[in-house]
């Protein structure tokens, strides 16, 4: 675990420091600024607050999850995110992975609160149970919530890994009898940034980081403090199955030749038209594919109540976020007409424009045969 001597240590010394050479190091500021949105123009300015800033003391607190934020993070597509931007970011406090346990892992949690109050940066991954005095979640005797509060009131920020954190997901669903509750609706006087999924992607959750890094503060967060770098499209948008939904093209069953062809999964339950982040544009599991690429719709993890949104396998209509339609059922059957009109309208306009064509050849022709008769 981090040694005042590693918390003193730059990101970019810590990274040489580990094998990679200085083109490991450009090739991972490219790659992370562009996952961040950023211009090309700014990759410099975050190769050179990585070389020049000291990595920031980290708590990351686990409550009732299970470990999929953490999970995801190390098996990020790009391993500088997993050597250094997580397993050695200076992470004072984690029980999922670092090596000491008990009253040593406690203890080095106290000093790095004692010691840099203030400076920190709290990660929570898990819901926090309210029932029952919080018992049906302690660690080391006390109650998730006494540990939150403890670790919350020395952070500079707080990150609320996956969907636990963010808005309660599984065990909030009702009748959610622990009465689960996420991280923003127990501390309120900290800045929280809110990374929902379940889990969230390795690279958001990286990218975030690499942004308090370079820029000294907080991204910029949508209206339910969600990164909008992250999360101000829906996963229909960029979804590489949208040409079949604009064309009116599903799959009625998941094993019907529809579905085996790759066409649009809305009608059996894809939850992609409601739901906010980056699944369509980031790949999982080093870069091997989108979750939707598994031939399974989207399920809306990274949405609140998502659980309790209606069964995974029957398609939703009045879904909120499709502009002035009323609801998805209309807006493919208003895609597949705009799809048949626009082709209507194109044949009409061809025919028109080759009428055009031959009524201008036959008036050349007809001019060119009193030329010549003259």
């Amino acid at each position: 675990m981090a040694t005042e001597k590693s918390v003193k240590e730059t990101y970019y010394e810590s990274i040489i420091k580990q094998g990679y050479s200085r083109r490991d190091f450009m090739k991972f500021a490219t790659y992370i600024a562009a996952y961040m949105g950023l211009e090309t123009s700014m990759i410099g300015q975050v190769a050179k607050s990585l070389e020049n800033t000291y990595r920031i003391p980290v708590i990351w607190e686990h409550y009732q999850e299970c470990t999929c934020c953490s999970e995801s993070f190390i098996r990020s597509d790009h391993p500088i995110v997993s050597d250094i931007i997580l397993d050695k970011i200076s992470l004072d406090y984690t029980l999922t992975l670092m090596a000491a346990s008990g009253h040593q892992a406690e203890a080095a949690k106290q000093a790095t609160m004692e010691k840099y109050k203030g400076e920190y940066i709290l990660c929570v991954e898990g819901s926090v149970p309210l029932g029952d005095d919080g018992n049906y979640c302690c660690i080391a005797g006390r109650s998730a919530k006494d540990l939150l509060i403890e670790a919350a009131e020395g952070a500079k920020a707080i990150i609320a890994w996956g969907s636990c954190a963010s808005n309660g997901c599984v065990q909030a669903a009702y009748p959610n009898p622990t009465e689960a509750t996420p991280i923003h609706k127990i501390i309120k006087n900290k800045p929280i940034i809110r990374v929902p999924g379940c889990p969230p992607i390795g690279e958001v959750m990286a990218g975030i980081i690499v942004h308090m890094i370079t820029f000294g503060r907080l991204p910029e967060l949508d209206g339910l403090g969600r990164p909008k770098a992250f999360y101000s499209k829906r996963v229909h948008d960029s979804c590489y199955r949208r040409p079949y939904y604009d064309a009116g093209l599903f799959a009625e069953t998941f094993d019907d030749q529809n579905a085996k062809e790759g066409y649009c999964l809305y009608k059996v339950g894809c939850r992609g038209p409601m739901t906010y982040n980056s699944c369509g544009t980031i790949k999982w599991n080093n870069g091997v594919s989108y979750p939707i690429q598994s031939g399974h719709g989207c399920i809306g993890c990274s949405e609140e109540n998502f659980w309790d949104n209606g069964p995974f396998y029957e398609r939703l209509t009045g879904l909120a976020g499709f502009g002035i339609e009323s609801t998805a059922d209309t807006i493919g059957k208003v895609a597949a007409g705009v799809v048949a009109g626009g082709l209507a309208v194109h044949a009409v306009a061809a025919n028109i424009s080759k009428r055009k064509e031959l009524n201008s050849r036959t008036t050349r022709g007809k001019q060119n045969e009193k030329k010549l008769e003259s």
